[in-house]
């Protein structure tokens, strides 16, 4: 290319550049459907973006240990269930109420849905860990735009410790009988 080339600009018009200031501004969508969706403000509730399962309830399994927690989540006034008794009647440690409650809190979601648990197996502790994932998953598939949330803050995130085995010849899995030299 010699150096006249480069010096000379290209005399064809732009198909893409608009020819006036007027033509530059977009033009309005023609109905509603064909706008961009607006991203919900940070203190709007969430809302259900998944149909519901029979009766309206959205469903989550946890397990942890030997307690397994089947958990329904809806949209309602904040019941909070667990095996047909309120929560507070049947955990009776603050440290429970509390492990439960963190999810609804960080999710913004305290007294706008309804729960109801039915769970089985386990101690209180492992029940209110079986709780605690069954109320993440749940409010997952209530709501996908939580994800992040519940992921950020280990909700979703199963337990995997469980009891270590007792050992033949010990009389528990680590503890050994009294060593005797003689």
């Amino acid at each position: 290319m010699t150096t006249e080339e480069q010096a000379t600009p290209d005399p064809a018009p732009q198909a893409d550049a608009p020819a006036t200031p007027e033509a530059a501004t977009p033009e309005a969508p023609a109905s509603i459907a064909d706008a961009a969706p607006v991203m919900p403000s940070e203190n709007l509730a969430p809302v259900a973006t998944k149909p519901a399962s029979a009766g309206g309830w959205f469903w989550g399994t946890g397990r942890r240990k030997a307690a397994v927690a089947r958990v329904r989540v809806r949209p309602g006034n904040g019941d909070f269930h667990v095996n047909k008794r309120p929560m507070t009647t049947f955990f009776t440690e603050e440290r429970d109420h509390q492990d439960l409650m963190n999810v609804l809190e960080a999710t913004r979601t305290t007294g706008q849905v309804d729960i109801q648990v039915n769970v089985r197996g386990g101690g209180y502790t492992g029940q209110a860990g079986a709780i605690l994932l069954g109320l993440g998953r749940a409010l997952r598939n209530y709501d996908n735009s939580l994800e992040p949330t519940l992921r950020e803050h280990g909700f979703l995130t199963r337990d995997p410790r469980r009891v270590e085995r007792k050992k033949p010849g010990q009389p528990g899995a680590r503890k050994r009988f009294q060593f005797s030299k003689r």
